[in-house]
């Protein structure tokens, strides 16, 4: 009796997030130096961080052929994991010497659907040093415009490219627009205050989200807080969202560290219906 209860408690539950919006699990990652380092027991790694979500962005992929071949190997494993996934690359961002890089996106084909060609914002090549990289999804009718960023060095005025992003959401307004990335400032930073005032909110507030060379003798592995995604209030509603430690701690970091130098950084959201 109290099974049949449950049962119909979990149906009820599935029927209203069917009803009033669509889940869609997220997920932004610098992997450093993706494609130019990775061997086949890493990518199995990076593999089984990513295959619970459904749409992820991927900053700092090489621009030489291994790249794109490191991100089809990748795409290969996840499909061997239970769902099937697609992936599509930029082309080299338009940068500085020794600044060019990639992105891309894999994304679980049942859950969303690629509507039209990802692209690079080319307007942006003059003043930030790697455009970002746009992809549109459908999940459940519901447009999902993502922005796939890697900003300058932290040292060299990343706000000054960042303030830019407060002219997207008036240029997208039909989109669920969200940033993804590296973005090189804190949280906090003033840059992000316009966004703010639009209705977007950051998913972290102070976690750090890179780490160190090694630990401190109190145990602390973790420096930077610098990664994040910021989502628009007013069109979604936050399930969850937060840093995955896939280092856990000083034991295996230098092992982590051949992963990446970057923890990624996930986000649960509710799309609201049209």
């Amino acid at each position: 009796m109290l099974k049949n209860k449950i049962s119909i408690l979990i149906f009820l539950l599935l029927a209203s997030a069917s009803l009033f919006g669509q889940y869609v699990k997220l997920l932004s990652w610098n992997i450093q130096d993706f494609g130019g380092s990775k061997d086949e027991t890493e990518l199995e790694f990076i593999a089984n961080v990513m295959k619970d979500y459904d749409i992820v962005a991927i900053q700092e992929v090489v621009t030489n052929p291994k790249g794109v071949q490191t991100l089809a190997k990748l795409a290969d494993i996840l499909n061997r994991k239970g769902a099937r996934w697609d992936y599509k690359y930029s082309d080299p961002t338009d940068s500085p010497p020794y600044k060019t890089e990639r992105y891309a996106y894999l994304w679980k084909t049942k859950k969303a659907k690629l509507i039209g060609e990802p692209w690079l914002w080319s307007a942006a090549a003059g003043f930030i040093d790697r455009e970002p990289f746009f992809a549109r999804f459908e999940v459940d009718t519901r447009l999902l415009l993502l922005v796939n960023y890697h900003a300058r060095r932290f040292d060299t005025e990343p706000e000054r490219e960042i303030k830019y992003f407060r002219q997207l959401p008036d240029e997208y307004p039909d989109d669920i627009l969200v940033f993804m990335g590296d973005f090189n400032v804190k949280p906090k930073h003033t840059v992000f205050n316009p966004l703010k005032k639009m209705g977007y909110r950051q998913v972290l507030k102070n976690e750090k989200t890179t780490l160190k060379r090694k630990c401190t003798k109190k145990g602390i592995y973790v420096h930077r807080s610098i990664d994040n995604i910021l989502y628009p209030a007013q069109k979604t509603l936050f399930e969850n969202g937060g840093v995955v430690d896939f280092a856990g701690g000083c034991d295996q970091l230098l092992e982590r560290r051949k992963i990446s130098d970057h923890l990624p950084v996930f986000l649960i959201l509710l799309l609201y219906p049209d």
